[in-house]
């Protein structure tokens, strides 16, 4: 069974949202700030975590930077602001999903059901296995470990999956829709801010000068491609 953690300081929402998720299976942990959830996820298996933003104390902006600095479980984060800097600037953060308040349940349960689908089986969905080079990048599809230079690259689920769809297609341009909509498995919508910003954090992990990268190249106008050497 897996194991999602919620954090909200609105109670309603916190019962609401536990509801759901136990509906479809799931076990839930709750928190009411971030700190709190930090401690959850210290002490407990999670496979995913559903934050809220707006918190007293430690909020959950700040609660994601924590959490990057130790795991890459998915996180999705609630918020009451709908306006495209906000969504940036919690997937920048390092969050893998953001769902804007009030939102519909049933749309929560499907990004969470997706996102655990992805950190836990990406790996082994894949139609073809190894390890895939390209210069000094390597990405080991068995072990889901990227290397740079024999060095181990952390990554979020999310940049995985992105780097998994760009290594399997070396060379070839892939615009924004074709990798959300396969490393997101759901139709594209409104979803280029949202591969943007990823692809500008794997940039940041993998290239020394991401304005003049060598491995992960911007096609402007049409997508993103791995460089194949």
């Amino acid at each position: 069974m897996y194991t999602v953690l919620v954090c909200d300081d609105d109670i309603a929402i916190l019962d609401s949202v536990e509801i759901y998720l136990k509906l479809e299976g799931y076990n839930v942990l709750r928190a009411e700030n971030g700190r709190q959830a930090l401690g959850q996820v210290k002490n407990n298996e999670v496979h995913c975590v559903i934050l809220d933003i707006m918190m007293p104390g430690l909020d959950g902006l700040q609660a994601t930077l924590k959490l990057r600095e130790m795991h890459n479980i998915p996180i999705i984060l609630l918020s009451a602001k709908s306006e495209d800097t906000d969504k940036i600037t919690g997937l920048s953060f390092g969050a893998d999903d953001y769902v804007t308040k009030p939102f519909n349940p049933l749309e929560l349960m499907a990004r969470v059901k997706s996102q655990i689908r992805r950190f836990t089986a990406l790996g082994s969905m894949q139609k073809k296995e190894g390890v895939i080079t390209t210069g000094g990048l390597s990405l080991d599809i068995l072990a889901k470990e990227l290397t740079l230079d024999g060095e181990s690259v952390k990554l979020t689920a999310t940049e995985y999956g992105i780097m998994k769809v760009l290594m399997e297609n070396l060379g070839r341009v892939l615009s924004s829709d074709q990798i959300y909509e396969a490393v997101w498995d759901e139709p594209a919508f409104d979803s280029k801010k949202t591969v943007t910003v990823h692809i500008k954090r794997i940039r940041d992990k993998i290239e020394i000068n991401p304005r003049d990268a060598k491995y992960l190249k911007v096609v402007w106008g049409i997508g993103y491609k791995i460089e194949k050497y």
